[in-house]
């Protein structure tokens, strides 16, 4: 094994071990999962967030003063319609890389929900401040998470989960209103595929900004699994031209989120 690899892993061990109640979840190594480790406790992983927060807090008075502006490709004529930023939530809002560390693989919902009934919501740096100063210069906030809206047995709520996304939202520091959050099929046609979501706002909401960690928050079609609309697969070198072609977004009402823990990228590798 090559010395600088040793370094580095056991730097990692070291540094992931730094919190002492926190114990990994079983088959947790080191060289598997170094994000969660980076995520917990790199004070880069803090200052990317305030960055991007920070940037976006910066460029909102113009991006609301300026009618012909959306940050939705294809969105022309809506300077008559109010200004709406969209988020993501998980690793957007509210990080979820204590839960990940410590729950036993593999991943699902019905886990997520039971560690957020026991766990406040840790919120990503940069979110409160920005989200609240938003909303006092009047522009309406809309969260688009794909945590699904299915029901849990033995519990009457058809969607559940919505209100533990509402519960993360608001324990992050933004009091958000339930009709602002939408799960994927919630509706027939809200599948994990957010454009379907992000057009019908626009019907309504001149969108100036958006907020997410993933591709797919952003850009259409680039998730492994298409969904409706999406007929073909993304690709890692589909997904390559498409960050190239909307170039001029980034840092410029798109504003992504470090998250070297999950997403769509892990699919298509």
């Amino acid at each position: 094994m090559p010395v600088r690899f040793i370094v580095v892993l056991m730097s990692v061990l070291a540094l992931a071990g730094c919190e002492r109640s926190q114990s990994p979840p079983v088959g947790w190594t080191a060289e598997k999962d170094q994000g969660l480790a980076w995520v917990k406790h790199a004070a880069e992983f803090q200052a990317l967030s305030l960055q991007a927060y920070h940037q976006a807090e910066r460029a909102l008075p113009g991006f609301i003063e300026d009618k012909s502006w959306s940050a939705l490709p294809g969105q022309s004529n809506a300077g008559d319609l109010a200004p709406a930023i969209i988020f993501d939530v998980d690793e957007t809002v509210v990080t979820g890389v204590s839960f990940q560390l410590s729950v036993e693989r593999p991943v699902n919902q019905t886990k997520l929900n039971q560690w957020n009934s026991t766990h406040e919501a840790q919120a990503v740096e940069g979110f409160a401040r920005f989200a609240n100063a938003a909303h006092a210069a009047g522009v309406e906030l809309f969260f688009l998470t794909n945590r699904p809206c299915e029901r849990i047995d033995g519990v009457d709520d058809p969607c559940p989960y919505k209100t533990t996304v509402i519960n993360d939202i608001r324990e992050a520091g933004f009091d958000v209103a339930a009709d602002h959050v939408q799960l994927s099929y919630e509706q027939d046609d809200w599948t994990k595929e957010k454009l379907v979501r992000r057009e019908l706002l626009a019907q309504r909401y001149r969108i100036i900004m958006l907020l997410g960690d993933d591709l797919s928050d952003f850009i259409p079609c680039v998730r492994s699994k298409p969904a409706t609309p999406c007929t073909e697969p993304g690709t890692v070198d589909g997904r390559k031209r498409s960050v190239a072609e909307y170039a001029d977004y980034w840092g410029n009402g798109w504003y992504i989120l470090p998250n070297p823990m999950h997403g769509s990228w892990l699919s298509i590798r």
